[in-house]
This record gives C-alpha cells, sequence and structure tokens, in this order.
C-alpha cells in the first residue's frame, strides 16, 4: 500500500511542479530554497495522497510538515484537507489520547493559519475555531462568544446550528454586567424569522422570559437604544404582534414604512395593525397604498373591502370586493364576502322587501360556491338563510310569477334585482 501512495505521490509531485505557479497570488509567495521547495512539495504530495486513501492518521504528520515549511503554497486545497484530517482523527477511536491531545494543543494555531493564508474562507475557519475553543477546549465562554461574533460579522448566512451555539452561550451566561439577554434576543429573533417553521426558535424567545410581555419590553429596550437600526424595530413590532399588543406594534411599524417606503411586509402588518385598532381610516389609506405597490395581488382589495364595511361603506367595500375576484380570475372568496354586505343590507329593511335582498346574498353564496365547490361557508350561509328568503305564499300574495323579475329598491347602493324562482 505505501509503495502504492509512493509512486501516485510521485505522479502528484510532478503535476504540482508543472503547476506550481498556477496557485493563487493572494497567497504568499514561497522564500525556500530550491531545495526546501522540492521537499514541501513531496510532503504535500504524500499527505494528498494518504487523504485521498482517507488513511488520516498517516496523513497527519505531512499536513504537519507543509504547514511548518510553507502555510501559503497550497493554502487553496490544504486547510480543507487539513481541517478534515485533524477533526477525522480527532475523533477517531484509533488515534492515541497523545495524538488527540496534540490536535487539541494545535487546533487554535491551524485556524489562525488558515485564516491568514486562505482569506476567501476566514469566516468559515473562524466559526469553526469558535466551535472547537467551545466544545474542545471549553475555552472562557466570553472569549467564545467573540469569536463566534466575529465569524457573524464577516458572514451572515451560516447554518442555524452555528447560531445556535452562539445563542446558547449567550442565555447561559447572561448577568446584570452584560447585554447576552438582549442579544440572545436578537439572534432567536433573527432565527425565528429567517425559519419560520421551526418552532425551536419560538421556544427559545419564550425562555428568555417569565413572559411574553416581558419579551416585548426587551425588544422596546433594545429598539430605543438604536432607534435608526430597522432591524430591532421590526423584531419589536413583531414581538408586539405575536404578544397581540397591536396598539405597541403601530410605532415600529409607522417607522419601519417610513424608512422603507416599499417594502410590502411592513405594510401588511401596519394596515393589519390598524384594522385590529379600530383606527379604519389609517387602515383604508394602507391597504390602498399596498393596492399601489401591487396591483396584481388580490388579497389587497380583499382586506381593503373588509375594511370599508367595517367602515359602512358597503357600496365601495362591494367593488372592491369584485375587483379582487377579478384580480384572483374569479376568485371566489370575494364573492362570498359580497354577499355578506347582503345579507348586512337586509337588516335594515323591512318584511317583504329584507326577504327579497336576503334572497340575493343566498343566491350570491350560490355562485361563490359555483366557484369553488370547497367554500363550505358559502353552503353554511345559503342554508342559513332558507327561513329568510320569501316563500311562495309570499309571491302568490304579492302576484308574483316564477321567471318575474322584482327590483331591489330599499337600499338604494344595492342596484340589483332577483327572479322568481
Amino acid at each position: 500500500m505505501k509503495t502504492l501512495v509512493k509512486a501516485s505521490a510521485f505522479m502528484l509531485l510532478i503535476v504540482l511542479i508543472c503547476n506550481c505557479g498556477s496557485t493563487s497570488t493572494a497567497n504568499v509567495r514561497s522564500t525556500l530554497s530550491p531545495a526546501d521547495s522540492m521537499l514541501v512539495l513531496e510532503q504535500y504530495s504524500l499527505f494528498s495522497e494518504y487523504h485521498k486513501n482517507r488513511d488520516f492518521i498517516s496523513a497527519l504528520p505531512y499536513g504537519w510538515k507543509v504547514l511548518e515549511m510553507d502555510p501559503a503554497r497550497f493554502a487553496r486545497w490544504f486547510y480543507y484537507k487539513m481541517e478534515e484530517t485533524l477533526w477525522f482523527v480527532h475523533d477517531s477511536s484509533d488515534a492515541s489520547a497523545e495524538l488527540v491531545a496534540e490536535i487539541q494543543d494545535s487546533i487554535v494555531g491551524f485556524y489562525d493559519n488558515a485564516i491568514k493564508y486562505h482569506p476567501e474562507d476566514k469566516a468559515y475557519y473562524q466559526v469553526r475555531k469558535a466551535y472547537v475553543k467551545e466544545i474542545w477546549l471549553e475555552a472562557d465562554a466570553d472569549e467564545v462568544i467573540k469569536d463566534y461574533e466575529l465569524a457573524f460579522e464577516w458572514k451572515n448566512d451560516f447554518s442555524s446550528f452555528y447560531y445556535n451555539r452562539l445563542g446558547q452561550l449567550y442565555k447561559n451566561n447572561t448577568s446584570d454586567e452584560n447585554d447576552y439577554k438582549n442579544k440572545a434576543l436578537d439572534l432567536y429573533s433573527m432565527l425565528s424569522e429567517r425559519e419560520t417553521d421551526n418552532p425551536q426558535w419560538i421556544s427559545e424567545l419564550e425562555s428568555l422570559a417569565e413572559n411574553i410581555d416581558e419579551l416585548v419590553q426587551l425588544s422596546k429596550r433594545a429598539w430605543e437604544l438604536d432607534k435608526d437600526n430597522l432591524q430591532k424595530a421590526w423584531r419589536y413590532a413583531s414581538m408586539a404582534i405575536r404578544a397581540s399588543e397591536f396598539l405597541v406594534a403601530i410605532e415600529p411599524l409607522e417607522f419601519l414604512v417610513e424608512k422603507s417606503p416599499e417594502a410590502i411586509n411592513y405594510w401588511n402588518q401596519l394596515a393589519s395593525a390598524y384594522q385590529k385598532t379600530d383606527q379604519l381610516t389609517k387602515a383604508e389609506n394602507a391597504y390602498r397604498n399596498l393596492i399601489q405597490l401591487e396591483p396584481q395581488t388580490r388579497e389587497h382589495y380583499l382586506n381593503l373591502g373588509i375594511n370599508l364595511r367595517e367602515q359602512g361603506k358597503l357600496s365601495a367595500a362591494r367593488s372592491e370586493f369584485q375587483k379582487a375576484s377579478d384580480v384572483g380570475g374569479n376568485w371566489a372568496l370575494p364573492i362570498y364576502y359580497e354577499g355578506f354586505l347582503y345579507e348586512q343590507a337586509a337588516r335594515s329593511c323591512s318584511d317583504f322587501d329584507a326577504k327579497i335582498v336576503f334572497l340575493l346574498a343566498q343566491q350570491t353564496y350560490r355562485r361563490a360556491l359555483s366557484m369553488d365547490a370547497s367554500l363550505d361557508m358559502a353552503r353554511d350561509r345559503i342554508g342559513a338563510l332558507s327561513g329568510a328568503v320569501p316563500a311562495k305564499e309570499d309571491y302568490f300574495f304579492r302576484n308574483y310569477k316564477s321567471g318575474d323579475v322584482i327590483q331591489i329598491t330599499c337600499v338604494g347602493w344595492i342596484g340589483r334585482s332577483v327572479t322568481v324562482p
């Protein structure tokens, strides 16, 4: 096996000699003598062959030699291979206690070299250094926290695994002398926004305080200390919304739409907060702004229609429901809401006039159900109105026959008619 490795290493050595000038110019150029330069090529080729064959324990001494002789020359390939070698040997049952101790004594220096000589991936090496200092070396928590924070400063899209490591350090080392609790709040708020379907991050947030109200106050204080920070404003607003404190959420949301006037999510949340706090005119304006920003989004018209209905502007609400249906490609839900408008209007009429408006509502629900057979609430309303629509006797005593058209006049804005069944 070793003969095969040496032969393969010799071939790799020839390739490296031919291509040594193609190594990244970002690396520090070697100052070795020609003889030493050939020696480091030989060491690297042997290291690579053992690594390729996953004989990591045999590869390790050659890797250390390369690192000692010329840490820059093969940086583009060497550090990833060497890291895999170090981690494998460290966790291998075949490695002696002395070898594991040697790796632990040298691992921080290895990562410092990787950061220095392969800066393109310095954030990766930094976060891995933080992890080994935390798990392998059980280093001081404050020191490890700074290492993680530096990695995330360099790069902000790491796996949630590493963010959670930092979050746990924040939580476990919170005191009156540091701001780790607020940092943990920011970190887990970020994760909950990034992975909305992962309940772990909400649980972590909830564990930071005795109740949701304290979380709202923590996020408020964090924003007030950094009032121009959009992320902290959004986290405060999100926490308030989660606590159903919609009135509280309005201030940071108004700040956010002022700073980011085309951010759909901010406007959606602000319109909803206005609606839920009965600030209906402000909600109407917010929904109209959303329609200007996204005229092809059917939900904006539907929400505006619901808002107008709550203001008692039933005719205007119907117009928005019809637009919502059209924009949504014959969307059935707004037609259901149109039927509900007629039900609401019928209550201002009396006797037979009310019954024919209820009939119009029932017919509108049927139209919605024909557009979407799964719309069970339309089916429910059809049944609920069965006793409120005209009976045969109502038509008979008024000399109406099947097929006759009856204009609705008791509510002027409706402008519709019904046909006698």
